[in-house]
C-alpha cells in the first residue's frame, strides 16, 4: 500500500500535538467530525463579528457588537449576590455602563483603574433603556488595538470548545502548512483567479468581512473545488478501473429490436431513440459499460431498458433485470412480458421466494442458457446463481446501491455491462456528485398519449366531499389510489392511520370495494392486494408509501395524498406519477391541514405548477439543501467540508471532466499534475482512490 507522503504527517498527527489540547479537549473536537489536524483546516468559520473601532456607540443600533475606546468611570458594587457589578464608562459621546456577574472585584480594579483609558469591545444591549454591554470580549490597554480583529470569525463548537480555544488550534494548523505543488489545471487557476491552496487556507480562516464567508469567496470556492475534484477524481479512477477491465463487444444484428419496434403502437421519443443509441454503442465498443439512465416518473425507461437487454440477446448472451423489492420485480416481468412475447425471447423471474424444485429448474434452465432474461430482487446475484453468459446487468432504482455495489454488479459474469436506472429525476450537481463514475443518458420527453395530470390543493375540511367525488367515480368504473399520511416516524401510528382510513372509505364506499397495502403486510398480502388492484376487483387502494416507485395500473386516474404537507417534494412528484397511465384523464389531490407553513405550501405550490421533474428536483435541492434531498446516510453523497452543492453546483461539472481529462492524459497519475493530485487524494482521504492507483 502506497503511503502517505512526509510533507502531510503534521496535518494528520494527533490532536494533542497541538497546544492547549489535551486527551479531554480532542474527545470533545469529535463532536464537530475534527479528528486530525487537517479537518481543523476544513472547519471554516460560518460568520463573523465586526470589530472595527468606533468613536461612539452611538454609531451602532443595539444590539450589536461594538469596539471603543472608554474613560473608566465609577465602579459600583453589587449590593446582594445575585446582582451584578457595574462600572460606568464613557466614550467621545456618551455614557454607558460595563456588567459584570459573579465579579471578582481586586480583578476589575486592577483591569479598569477609575480615570483611566481603555479598549473595550463586546456586545452592547438596551437594558431598561440604559446601554450596557455585559462581560466584554476584549479589556486593553490603548497601546494594544492590535490585538482586537477588524473582523472576527465565528466557528461552529461545541460542548467544551471555546471560540478562543478554535481560534488557537487553528492557528497552530495553520503554521504548519507548507506550499504544495499545484493539482488544478493552470488555466482554470487564472480564470478563476484563484488563490493557491496555502494562501487560499490562510485567506478562509482570516475573512476581512461578509463577502469572504460567502460560498463565492475566491479562497472558498477554490477549497471546494479541491474538494470536489478529490472526489471527481477518486469516481474516474473507479471508472477507469471498471472500462480497463476487459470489456466484451456485444454487438446485436437488430433482429429482435425490429420485432419489438414492429410491435409498438407508437413510435418511441427522440430522448429514447438518442439513450438506445448512447448504449448500443457503449454495448459495441468493448469496453465495460457503466451507464446511468436518468428518466422522470413515465418517460419510458422500460423499453429503453428493454431494447438493451435484447443488444446482449441478440449478441448470444443473457441478460438480467434487478429491482430493490418483489413487488417491483413482479412489476418489471409484467411490463417487459407483453414487449418479450412480440421478440420471442424467454424472461423468467427469481426473487427470494422461490424455493426447492422450482429455483433449482430456474438456475438449470438459466445455466444452460434457456433463460435470455431474467428479472428479479438482489436473489439474482446470491452465491449459486450460475448464468450461461451474462453479458448486461441492469439495477433499477440506483439509490439502493453505492459505487461499491456497482462493482460487485459487474462482477458476476467475467465482463458484464451495467446499466443502472432511476426515476428519480436529481439536479445536475448531485447526480455528478452521486454519479459521477458513470455515463448518463437522460430521457427528458415524455411519451406520446400520456395525459397531463390535474392537480390540486384541498383542505381536510372538505374531507367528505373527496369522499363523495371518489364513490361518483367509482361508480364511473374508475380507480383511486388513498395514500396516507406519514405522521411520524413510528410504523405503529401508519399503520393505524392507513386502517382507520380504510375502514373509513370500506363503510363509506361499500365492502370489497377498497383494499390496503402497508409496510407491516406479509409479502404474499401485500401482491394479492396489488394484484387485485391491478386487476380491478378492488377499485381504491388505501396504502402507506409502499406504492412510491414502479406500481403500474393503467386505470387508475384518482390520487389522494393526505396530510401531503408531510411529505418532500420528490416524493409527491413520485406518487402523482402513479396515476396518469392510461386514457382516461387524471387527478392528483394534495390534502392539506391548514394552517400550512411557509416551506409546505411552497413544495405544494410547485407542485402543483410543474409536472417536469427535473425543474422538481432543482426546487427540492433549493429548499432542502443537499444531504436531505436523498437522505445522505444512504445515498452514497460523500460529506463536503467546504463545497455546497446547491450554491456552487457548476463547480462540479468542471471537476468531472476535468478529473477525467487528467486521467485520460496521465492514467497513473505520473507527470507533476498527476504526483500533486496524487497529494490532493492523501490531502482529502479519498483512501479508495489511493488503493485504485496503487492495485493499478
Amino acid at each position: 500500500m502506497a503511503t502517505r507522503p512526509e510533507i502531510l504527517f503534521p496535518l494528520f498527527s494527533n490532536l494533542d500535538t497541538l497546544g492547549g489540547v489535551g486527551p479531554k479537549t480532542a474527545k470533545a473536537f469529535e463532536a464537530l467530525d475534527i479528528e486530525l489536524p487537517r479537518d481543523l483546516l476544513f472547519s471554516l468559520p460560518y460568520a463573523g463579528v465586526d470589530r472595527r473601532f468606533r468613536a461612539s456607540i452611538q454609531e451602532v443600533v443595539p444590539p450589536a457588537t461594538v469596539t471603543v475606546e472608554v474613560e473608566v468611570g465609577q465602579h459600583r458594587a453589587p449590593r446582594s449576590k445575585s446582582a451584578p457589578y457595574r462600572v460606568d464608562v464613557r466614550d467621545t459621546l456618551t455614557t454607558f455602563q460595563l456588567v459584570f456577574f459573579h465579579a471578582n472585584t481586586d480583578w476589575l480594579q486592577r483591569q479598569l483603574p477609575t480615570g483611566q483609558k481603555r479598549l473595550v469591545s463586546g456586545k452592547l444591549e438596551l437594558f431598561d433603556g440604559i446601554a450596557q454591554m455585559v462581560h466584554p470580549d476584549y479589556i486593553l490597554r490603548p497601546g494594544q488595538a492590535e490585538q482586537i480583529p477588524d473582523f472576527e470569525p465565528t466557528y461552529h463548537l461545541a460542548a467544551g470548545i471555546t471560540q478562543k480555544l478554535m481560534l488557537r488550534a487553528i492557528g497552530e494548523v495553520l503554521m504548519r502548512i507548507q506550499p504544495l505543488t499545484e493539482w488544478i489545471d493552470p488555466p482554470l487557476i487564472g480564470r478563476e483567479h484563484w488563490p493557491a491552496w496555502h494562501d487560499a487556507v490562510r485567506e478562509a480562516h482570516a475573512p476581512e468581512g461578509q463577502d469572504d464567508i460567502g460560498p463565492q469567496a475566491p479562497a472558498r470556492r477554490r477549497l471546494a473545488y479541491d474538494e470536489f475534484f478529490a472526489h471527481q477524481l477518486t469516481l474516474a479512477l473507479a471508472r477507469a478501473k471498471m472500462r480497463r477491465g476487459k470489456g466484451r463487444a456485444s454487438r446485436g444484428d437488430g433482429h429482435l429490436r425490429a420485432r419489438v419496434l414492429a410491435a409498438l403502437p407508437y413510435r418511441p421519443t427522440a430522448a429514447q431513440a438518442r439513450a438506445m443509441e448512447e448504449i448500443a454503442t457503449d454495448l459495441g465498443a468493448g469496453l465495460r459499460m457503466n451507464r446511468l439512465l436518468q428518466g422522470d416518473v413515465g418517460a419510458g425507461k422500460t423499453l429503453v431498458a428493454f431494447m438493451s437487454l435484447l443488444i446482449a440477446v441478440e449478441a448470444g448472451g443473457q441478460g438480467v433485470m434487478m429491482a430493490p423489492t418483489d413487488i417491483l420485480a413482479r412489476q418489471h416481468l409484467a411490463s417487459l412480458a407483453p414487449l418479450a412475447a412480440s421478440a420471442k425471447v424467454v424472461v423468467e423471474l427469481l426473487t427470494g421466494r422461490d424455493k426447492g424444485a422450482e429455483r433449482r429448474a430456474k438456475l438449470d434452465a438459466l445455466k444452460r442458457g434457456d433463460i435470455h432474461i431474467l428479472v428479479g430482487t438482489h436473489a439474482v446475484f446470491q452465491e449459486d446463481v450460475e448464468y450461461h453468459d451474462l453479458r448486461l446487468a441492469i439495477a433499477d432504482e440506483q439509490h439502493r446501491f453505492g459505487v461499491n455495489e456497482r462493482m460487485k454488479l459487474g462482477a458476476k459474469g467475467q465482463v458484464t455491462d451495467v446499466l443502472v436506472m432511476t426515476a428519480t429525476p436529481i439536479p445536475r450537481s448531485l447526480a455528478l456528485a452521486q454519479y459521477g463514475d458513470m455515463d448518463v443518458s437522460v430521457l427528458d420527453e415524455k411519451p406520446p398519449g400520456r395525459k397531463p395530470i390535474t392537480t390540486a390543493l384541498v383542505s381536510t375540511e372538505r374531507m367528505q366531499a373527496v369522499v363523495e367525488r371518489l364513490r361518483s367515480a367509482v361508480a364511473e368504473g374508475r380507480q383511486a389510489y388513498w395514500v396516507c399520511p406519514l405522521v411520524d416516524e413510528s410504523e405503529v401510528s401508519e399503520l393505524t392511520a392507513s386502517t382507520e382510513r380504510f375502514k373509513a372509505l370500506r363503510s363509506a364506499l361499500g365492502e370489497g370495494l377498497v383494499g390496503l397495502v402497508h409496510g407491516q403486510l406479509p409479502g404474499a398480502e401485500k401482491d394479492a392486494a396489488m394484484a387485485d388492484f391491478a386487476a380491478g376487483r378492488t377499485k381504491v387502494l388505501v396504502a402507506t408509501t409502499a406504492i412510491e416507485v414502479g406500481v403500474d395500473v393503467p386505470n387508475a386516474s384518482i390520487m389522494v395524498i393526505e396530510r401531503a404537507e408531510h411529505f418532500g417534494l420528490a416524493q409527491l412528484h413520485q406518487l402523482r406519477g402513479r396515476v396518469g397511465r392510461g386514457e382516461a384523464a387524471s387527478t392528483c389531490l394534495l390534502m392539506y391541514q391548514p394552517p400550512l407553513t411557509e416551506s409546505a405550501e411552497r413544495r405544494l405550490s410547485v407542485l402543483r405548477e410543474t409536472e417536469d421533474g427535473f425543474r422538481i428536483a432543482e426546487e427540492d435541492l433549493a429548499m432542502r439543501g443537499a444531504g436531505d434531498l436523498i437522505g445522505t446516510a444512504q445515498s452514497g453523497l460523500p460529506k463536503f467540508r467546504v463545497g455546497d452543492l446547491e450554491a456552487q453546483a457548476g463547480l462540479m461539472a468542471v471537476a468531472q471532466s476535468d478529473a477525467r481529462k487528467l486521467l485520460r492524459e496521465d492514467p497513473g497519475l505520473e507527470s507533476p499534475r498527476g504526483e500533486a493530485a496524487r497529494l490532493l487524494l492523501w490531502l482529502m482521504r479519498q483512501d479508495e482512490a489511493i488503493r485504485l492507483i496503487s492495485v493499478g
